[in-house]
């Protein structure tokens, strides 16, 4: 055990002396979950939208109203006609074209029903889905309740039977984008700051000549294994914390479950990714070439991870693919801690999954570092 204290001892005193890396650990994941979260935050509003009134009636103008009023939509223009508007669309200064047709009042108290033609520009396919989306439920509870004055006025005893769909958000009441993507990026920050560190972490020895030195001295390779992984562990548990804080501070985010699991669980998780950044140091000549591998991985396991998409959405293929990689477990298991208040019953599967990633990862970079005595 004198041995790896004396590595541990050297790999703080390298750690302490770089400025730049301990503000690269520290200070960037900090600014990084206070800014990222905002900039990410999928609520759309403020969707612009024009106009065509064919009718120019009392209902028409009520509807109208009634979008506006939603909080959703911004009025950028209203025209006569559908080709006028088009432009509109084309120019990029409307999201939505909505084109009330002539006799639109007429038709909704004789008949009862009535077509609105919506346009939407399909370039950006996230706010428009969530445009349309947002237009069509106004204009259903416009409909509804146009159904309840006219069933009203009518003075009719008996009332169409309609079907309320009431439902609400578990663990997340308000649908606030923030609890959702907070503990995804917090993971995020914590896997790019221990898989890329940790994979410059022997190629700088190579680079810079001290790995023979170290090869031919009677340091073992799990010593000299866990003498790089043991540092950046630290490290990565006070980045952990140091997120949590801000999660907290910042977005008033704190844990609804314990603690102490969501704190042992990032502990198996930080050693199982270091031991994949350690692997990639091993087979790497250089850092340009160990962080361009790591960048490959690292985008891989980012976007497969369920941070973005949700993993069940995706084809067989890829959710194998994703449940091969140890940050969808752990971001399925941050945000069930986090939001939910799960404990150690409902994620001891994947705790078990993070136990066996970390142990084949970290022994294939022992088997994998050729030290020759």
């Amino acid at each position: 055990m004198s041995v790896l204290r004396y590595i541990l001892q050297k790999e703080f005193l390298q750690i302490f002396r770089d400025r730049s890396i301990l503000a690269m650990m520290f200070v960037m994941p900090t600014l990084q979950l206070i800014i990222i979260p905002l900039a990410m935050n999928f609520d759309v509003k403020n969707i612009n939208i024009t106009v065509v009134d064919n009718d120019h009636s009392s209902l028409s103008q009520k509807l109208i109203t009634k979008v506006g009023a939603s909080g959703y939509f911004r009025y950028v223009n209203a025209e006569s006609s559908y080709q006028k508007a088009l432009p509109d669309i084309e120019n990029g200064d409307a999201d939505l074209i909505m084109e009330i047709p002539a006799g639109f009042e007429r038709n909704l108290v004789r008949e009862g029903i009535q077509k609105i033609a919506l346009s939407v520009d399909g370039i950006n396919g996230t706010k428009a889905a969530l445009g349309a989306g947002y237009l069509n439920s106004v204009i259903a509870d416009f409909n509804k309740n146009l159904r309840l004055n006219i069933t009203g006025s009518a003075k009719q005893t008996t009332a169409p039977p309609v079907i309320d769909i009431t439902f609400s958000n578990w663990y997340n009441p308000l649908g606030e984008y923030k609890y959702y993507i907070v503990p995804g990026i917090l993971v995020l920050l914590l896997t790019l700051i221990g898989g890329f560190i940790s994979a410059l972490n022997i190629v700088k020895e190579k680079e810079a000549g001290t790995i023979e030195q170290i090869n031919v001295t009677p340091v073992k390779k799990w010593e000299f294994i866990l003498g790089k992984m043991i540092p950046f562990w630290v490290i990565g548990m006070i980045v952990f914390t140091l997120g949590l804080t801000v999660t907290w501070a910042v977005y008033g985010i704190f844990p609804e479950g314990n603690i102490g699991v969501l704190y042992l669980f990032a502990s198996v998780y930080l050693v199982a990714l270091l031991g994949f950044g350690l692997l990639i140091s091993t087979y790497s000549d250089n850092q340009l070439q160990a962080m361009f591998i790591a960048f490959f991985f690292m985008m891989i396991f980012m976007l497969m991870s369920g941070l973005f998409t949700s993993v069940e959405s995706m084809p067989a293929w890829a959710r194998a693919i994703a449940h091969l990689t140890p940050i969808t477990h752990f971001i399925k298991v941050v945000r069930m801690i986090i939001l939910k208040g799960s404990g150690f019953i409902d994620i001891r599967t994947e705790f078990f999954y993070m136990i066996l990633f970390a142990v084949v990862l970290n022994s294939w970079a022992i088997w994998n570092y050729k030290k020759t005595t």
